[in-house]
């Protein structure tokens, strides 16, 4: 960092604070639709203001760049900040040059993140720090000491600071320092097509591990239904349901209205015996 000028030194030190401080409030507006979406949009917001400025075109932009990041996201929150510092820095090149810069890259390379950062970050600080930190605390705090739940909460903020801290700082310098050489080279357009598949392969892992829906129909013991199904295409009904959802999405029907079909259907189902 000894060659970065000082007053790009109190920039960056300026943005690296604001997806460090916004990256706690991440999960402040959780939602059963989109989960982290808008606490993410509250963490990029400061980059999207001062890119565009209040003129019609540039508040459209802006729009644009509110809707874009509206998208589902679901991370740990001490590693968002590296997602947060990333995706500003992919917002500054589009704002830059945006005939040779695809938006839609900005999304794909997020959702292409979510799955191995949630499990490095579920992992060391829900797995291990968590755990490391209060069996410490819980010892002390049995034997009276007031130390156990202040150390607790130490050993458990410390490494959650520095990795905040300094994801965002690397999210964002790697982002500055790697784009331009990838988009003047023309390797931006095979990296956007395999981050797709990387994305894809997420959410279809999250369809298969987060969606458990079965069915109990039989006929004797000789045929059950959901077992040929597992033979023919594992995880099938949920897809199937999944893929109803992006239909009626595509026909504009209201997140209402698909709660209450989802609700209603599957109390339904369930009560006919189609559904487990």
């Amino acid at each position: 960092m000894a060659d970065v000028p000082q007053q790009s030194k109190k920039e960056l030190h300026h943005r690296v604070s604001q997806f460090f401080w916004r990256s706690w409030a991440i999960q402040a507006s959780w939602n059963y639709e989109r989960q982290m979406n808008m606490g993410f949009l509250y963490g990029i917001a400061p980059t999207i203001d001062r890119l565009y400025d209040n003129s019609p075109k540039g508040i459209e932009k802006k729009k644009e760049a509110y809707r874009r990041h509206m998208a589902f996201y679901n991370c740990t929150p001490q590693t968002s900040s590296f997602v947060l510092g990333l995706s500003a820095s992919m917002e500054e090149e589009y704002a830059k040059d945006p005939d040779s810069f695809d938006p839609d890259s900005i999304n794909a390379v997020k959702s292409s993140l979510m799955g191995p950062l949630s499990g490095i970050g579920d992992s060391l600080f829900q797995g291990t720090f968590r755990v490391l930190a209060f069996g410490l605390g819980i010892s002390l705090a049995r034997q009276g000491s007031v130390a156990g739940p202040i150390l607790a909460m130490v050993i458990s903020l410390i490494p959650s600071i520095g990795f905040t801290w300094y994801g965002g700082q690397l999210g964002y310098v790697a982002g500055q320092k790697y784009l331009k050489k990838l988009t003047a080279s023309g390797m931006m357009d095979r990296i956007m097509y395999l981050v797709t598949i990387v994305g894809l392969m997420v959410i279809g892992s999250m369809i298969a591990s987060m969606i458990g829906i079965t069915t109990p129909l039989a006929m004797g013991k000789a045929f059950k239904l959901q077992k040929t199904l597992d033979t023919i295409f594992p995880q099938m009904i949920p897809l199937a349901v999944t893929f109803f959802m992006y239909w009626l999405l595509r026909k504009k029907v209201s997140t209402t209205w698909i709660l209450v079909i989802s609700i209603v259907g599957g109390i339904l189902l369930s009560v006919l015996g189609v559904f487990a």
